[in-house]
């Protein structure tokens, strides 16, 4: 059986016309075991990674592109990751007393949705994602669209075990050719059904959908769970909380304990600790 975390992209020979594809398996499940999501929540997280790990195809540096909703609704905050060498994570937070809905925008309410893409070297930058499309996938299609001039579709899918998606993607200089061709495969695209994007492998996929197009389609990557969170880090955050607000909690609890959200890591910080932390030496 093929690998259940692996991304690939492809090419539509002699056109402008580009894809990604990928299915998530194990890294998935790592990531919502780390909460008791409800059904709709792990969907709608599933769903976020897909398209997190698609739309990193885009970017031409190394750095990570997220994807960010803040809320009103019963789920109050959606995040999903992914680095340029594909290592994803991801989290949501809700509210487990209110009631779970299954629309999209019943879950987040009236909220903000932004795409964030932070280079390793080089300026941070985010744009918004409107919130008019009744799915996420319509969401970040109108988002290509208005920031990117970019004609864009996609395919998202989520269930218990897995998530999978296909992006199409029609770039600038395209042809005449080139928009009969992005027609075309977008009504072969939209035959796909959710079974198979999570069942088949991209080969099996790709042929299915577009045997009658030429298409190349470059080496696999795997995609894995990975959390960049470090005690280093988290030190780092410490340091921005301040001086005083970190020696008020060791006076009041006796240490500094901190959780990671995405992969429960736990930190324990001690006097010795903040004191090096904020003189360079640790006072005896």
């Amino acid at each position: 059986m093929a690998s259940r975390d692996q991304f690939q992209r492809f090419i539509f020979e002699h056109s402008q016309v580009r894809g990604a594809w990928v299915q998530l398996g194990d890294s998935y499940r790592e990531i919502v075991s780390q909460a008791p999501y409800p059904d709709t929540v792990r969907q709608l997280l599933g769903e976020s990674l897909v398209a997190s790990v698609l739309m990193s195809s885009t970017l031409k540096f190394e750095g990570t592109l997220s994807l960010q909703a803040q809320g009103e609704g019963p789920l109050r905050t959606l995040m999903a990751e992914c680095s340029h060498d594909r290592k994803i994570r991801g989290l949501a937070r809700f509210d487990e007393h209110a009631v779970m809905e299954d629309s999209f925008h019943d879950l987040l309410g009236q909220g903000r949705m932004a795409i964030t893409i932070t280079p390793d070297q080089g300026q941070r930058y985010q744009g918004v994602v409107p919130r008019e499309a009744d799915t996420l996938a319509g969401c970040l299609e109108e988002y290509f669209l208005r920031s990117e001039q970019l004609a864009t579709s996609l395919f998202i899918f989520a269930d218990e075990q897995r998530c999978a998606g296909l992006l199409l993607q029609r770039l600038p200089g395209a042809s005449d050719h080139d928009d009969d061709l992005w027609d075309r495969i977008n009504h072969l695209a939209r035959t796909v059904e959710a079974e198979e994007l999570l069942e088949l492998d991209s080969e099996t996929l790709l042929h299915r959908l577009f045997h009658e197009e030429t298409v190349r389609v470059f080496d696999a990557e795997p995609v894995v769970f990975h959390c960049s969170c470090s005690r280093e880090r988290t030190l780092g955050a410490l340091e921005g909380i301040g001086q005083d607000e970190c020696y008020s909690i060791l006076e009041e609890q006796g240490s500094i304990e901190m959780d990671c959200q995405f992969c429960h890591a736990h930190y324990r910080f001690d006097r010795n600790d903040i004191d090096h932390l904020f003189t360079g030496h640790t006072l005896h």
